[in-house]
């Protein structure tokens, strides 16, 4: 059997955390079974739905490098998107007819009916529910209603959903891959309504059709599904059809304990490219919120990653999703790059950071001078832009450093000795630096701390005497004079 998943999303906002380990997951899988993965938009929520959500979802499974074997390629002017595939198309509401044909084909077999419950009915049906502590369910008044009621219930104005007809008694199991047998009792399940009244079809009904139309194998979803599969069990039953193999991942938590949610921090996948993330980051650290090797494997590499995976490494225990982690992460794999990759990697925020004019040269060697304190992208113009712009004085790196008693004779004496320097590369300077702190019978520190907040306005760097090689003689003669004034 060739492999077959899909990932569905709802176009109804950003693609978040919990969304994208999903597809990660289908991707995963469909990637080390050397089988297929469909992206489809499930846009049955016409009035959530948007293009700039479709268009949001498709540019995170890109940067995330999640590619599909089928369904949107290209937004088209209008907002519509072209397809590749042949199943298309792999939009829901460009499907109705489909649905509409499945349906018709339950109620003349008597194996679904035509509902015309209003809003208000329904709602006391629900209130009476809770009244008697009782869940809340369809009471499946219209099942049994004749063709005159019918009639007189149109003839009055009434629109009709069709609901699927639930088995009384007994119960419904779902067979899934991370979680054993899970039974539900039929008793407790209410007629699923499978189209609404204004004739478009719902979730539990469209996914049925689409998953065995699409020749689905797995369906790989987060667990906040599973109370939706019995049902969806049902209709694949009611149609004659067999249903795919269930999987359904468990809960991403916050630090805290609670579902991960905007309190803790960025949800959406495109929020973490902003922040400076590498998308191979975040596909490592996506695939252990519930999944590990036997032997709890933390970095992989992106074939790695592909080879490992496998469906048995899932757990049902929910999953923490912790920020300080995947920093680190993020920056074990920074030092992974070469500075040529890093710079280009981080140029978006170079650019940003109005750096994007600079000798590519001396950026990257700037770059590698602060590769090992890197953790994210966005930090890279930050950490290098006082090699290229005029020096800013931090008043904390001021008030600490060159107002020490001593500062200002450092830079002045230090001045001749530097401008006199040939070749005015690292080794030198470290070493005439070296013998100027023992001819003035200083402490190193006394000596490179005033050097290092003169040349670059804060306490904090990189390797003293890399930066001043590659600030360059002339501009540290000139940064020197300009800090004189404010030292002690």
């Amino acid at each position: 059997m060739s492999v077959r998943v899909r990932f569905a999303p709802s176009p109804t906002g950003y693609l978040h955390i919990g969304g994208a380990r999903t597809a990660l997951f289908n991707w995963l899988l469909a990637r080390n079974m050397k089988g297929a993965f469909i992206l489809r938009i499930e846009d049955t929520d016409e009035v959530r739905s948007t293009p700039d959500s479709v268009n949001a979802i498709v540019d995170s499974l890109r940067w995330l490098g999640l590619d599909w074997d089928e369904g949107p390629t290209t937004a088209r002017p209008d907002g519509t998107f072209d397809s590749k595939g042949p199943h298309a198309s792999y939009f829901q509401m460009e499907r109705v007819e489909l649905y509409k044909k499945y349906a018709a084909q339950l109620l003349a077999e008597g194996k679904a009916y035509k509902c015309y419950c209003t809003k208000d009915e329904l709602d006391a049906i629900r209130r009476q529910c809770q009244l008697e502590k009782r869940p809340p369910r369809y009471d499946g008044r219209c099942r049994h209603l004749t063709e005159d009621q019918r009639r007189d219930m149109e003839a009055k104005g009434r629109t009709a959903s069709v609901r699927l007809r639930m088995p009384d008694d007994g119960v419904t199991v779902v067979r899934d891959l991370i979680r054993g047998d899970v039974a539900f009792d039929n008793a407790l399940q209410q007629d699923l309504v499978i189209m609404k009244t204004g004739g478009g079809p719902t979730y539990n009904f469209a996914c049925v059709i689409d998953d065995h139309l699409m020749g689905m194998t797995h369906v790989v979803r987060g667990d906040e599904h599973l109370s939706n599969t019995p049902s969806q069990i049902v209709a694949y039953n009611a149609l004659g059809w067999t249903p795919p193999v269930f999987a359904h991942l468990s809960m991403i938590l916050g630090p805290d304990g609670t579902k991960l949610s905007k309190r803790h921090g960025a949800t959406s996948v495109l929020e973490y490219k902003t922040q400076g993330f590498l998308p191979e980051t975040m596909r490592n650290y996506l695939a252990l919120l519930g999944w590990s090797t036997k032997d709890s494997q933390q970095l992989f590499e992106p074939d790695e990653l592909v080879a490992k995976f496998d469906m048995a490494g899932c757990q049902k225990n929910p999953a923490t999703f912790d920020p300080v982690k995947l920093s680190w992460m993020n920056g074990e794999n920074i030092r992974k790059r070469t500075p040529e990759a890093l710079l280009k990697d981080s140029w978006p925020f170079v650019e940003a950071a109005g750096l994007g004019n600079q000798p590519k040269d001396r950026l990257t060697a700037a770059v590698k001078l602060e590769q090992e304190k890197v953790k994210l992208l966005s930090e890279v113009p930050t950490l290098v832009d006082f090699f290229f712009k005029e020096v800013e004085y931090q008043p904390k790196a001021v008030e600490k450093v060159l107002k020490k008693p001593g500062a200002g004779a450092v830079l002045e004496g230090l001045g001749p000795v530097l401008e006199a320097l040939e070749p005015f590369t690292e080794k030198p300077l470290e070493d005439r630096i070296r013998k100027f702190c023992e001819e003035q019978g200083l402490k190193p520190g006394q000596v490179f701390h005033p050097i290092r907040v003169a040349v670059s306005g804060r306490t904090e760097g990189p390797t003293l005497f890399g930066m001043l090689e590659l600030l360059g003689k002339p501009e540290v003669l000139k940064r020197f004079k300009q800090a004189r004034p404010l030292a002690a």
